[in-house]
């Protein structure tokens, strides 16, 4: 019987082992942080979904910077934290999704993120901008 082997390249590989994943929002948030990033909002999940227990959703200002935020993310993740995370969609830099098993991280230009408007069918609150 033959045994089935993830492509590397696109499967998610913790390389260390269990983290918090309280622990890995922070660090997540951090890094958004320090890479200007705008707008970032972190929904929790638990409860909603069994896919990770939290989300992030951030703007960058470009697509450079779309794809930079996330590529320098997913850097962090891998040196810092031991995760080999996947990514989709850095290559147009619109819309990045960043899969690190616990926490996924959507990083969209404005208008991206305006249309789509993710916090709004996850969300269990407004955001500030859409308040009356």
């Amino acid at each position: 019987m033959a045994t089935e082997v993830a492509n590397p390249a696109t499967a998610f590989v913790p390389l260390a082992g269990p983290h918090d994943s309280n622990d890995l929002l922070s660090v997540i948030l951090a890094s958004l942080d320090d890479d200007k990033a705008e707008d970032i909002v972190s929904i929790p999940l638990a409860g909603k979904s069994e896919m990770a227990d939290h989300m992030v959703i951030a703007t960058g200002r470009s697509t450079r910077q779309v794809a930079s935020i996330s590529e320098k993310l997913a850097d962090r993740l891998k040196q810092d934290r031991g995760l080999a995370v996947r990514i989709e969609g850095k290559e147009l830099g619109d819309w990045v999704l960043i899969d690190a098993g616990d926490v996924i991280v959507h990083v969209f230009r404005p208008e991206v993120r305006e249309f789509y408007q993710l916090e709004k069918m996850w969300a269990t609150q407004p955001r500030p901008t859409d308040t009356v």
